[in-house]
């Protein structure tokens, strides 16, 4: 999808001769565009939700909120925690997994034979709850907390490798659009690269990626006209999108 994408942003760009945009700055705006409908899912799962709480949305082939869960459960990883010390685990991060995670949707407790899911308790409750006979966390009702990049898993007894499991959201990886130079010719484009990256996104949001991409261009080579045009796309496909 990524060479069709491209191939459509520099026909528009040289219609009118605006400029060009080398395949390195497509990169970046690629990167970006795709960043910004991703995020979009989840703002527009949560529109979803509430018109279908208010009874004004779909259901079969109209239910958008069904199609916006596949996409974004595209996206969904599950892995064991590393285990640091005393009932505490290490978060999905960059910086302590590698992990190139987005949010945390759910912790799982392994009990050996199934999968517990944990409540999440904030800071100012956690203590309450455990002082209480009622309600203190236990094996079959588990809770966690969490605090920078380290989850604290109760009850205490939850200590052990392989026993806490989290299920994640992943940012998508970043799109580029690899090619081979040609003397005195335009880029031609290698798919087969080592370094070759396709856009995650669906083919629907095709046209959304060509109107983003094109507002970057429009900054960049300081043309209005390429940036409104973009900007025009890209509010006609969103309020198709919300109907």
């Amino acid at each position: 999808m990524i060479d069709s994408v491209r191939a459509t942003v520099l026909a528009v760009l040289n219609k009118n001769n605006y400029g060009y945009i080398s395949p390195s700055d497509f990169n970046l705006y690629a990167k970006q565009a795709q960043l910004d409908l991703f995020e979009d899912y989840f703002y527009t799962y949560n529109f979803q939700i509430n018109k279908e709480n208010a009874r004004q949305s779909g259901t079969g082939i109209a239910d958008l909120k069904k199609s916006l869960t596949e996409v974004i459960e595209f996206f969904s990883v599950s892995d064991d925690l590393a285990h640091i010390a005393t009932n505490t685990f290490t978060a999905p991060t960059t910086a302590t997994t590698g992990s190139d995670y987005y949010l945390i949707n759910k912790v799982l407790f392994n009990n050996g034979t199934s999968f517990q899911e944990m409540e999440k308790v904030s800071h100012s409750k956690i203590t309450m709850l455990l002082n209480s006979m009622l309600t203190a966390p236990n094996e079959t009702f588990p809770a966690y907390t969490l605090e920078a990049d380290v989850i604290t898993a109760y009850p205490t007894t939850i200590n052990a490798a392989g026993e806490v499991r989290c299920q994640y959201f992943r940012y998508p990886k970043d799109p580029k659009w690899t090619y081979q130079a040609v003397t005195g010719g335009e880029p031609v484009f290698d798919g087969t690269a080592v370094d070759y990256q396709d856009f995650e996104l669906p083919l629907s949001d095709e046209p959304l990626l060509v109107a983003k991409i094109l507002e970057y261009s429009g900054v960049s080579i300081r043309e209005q006209m390429v940036y409104q045009f973009g900007k025009t796309e890209e509010t006609q496909n969103i309020q198709e999108e919300s109907r």
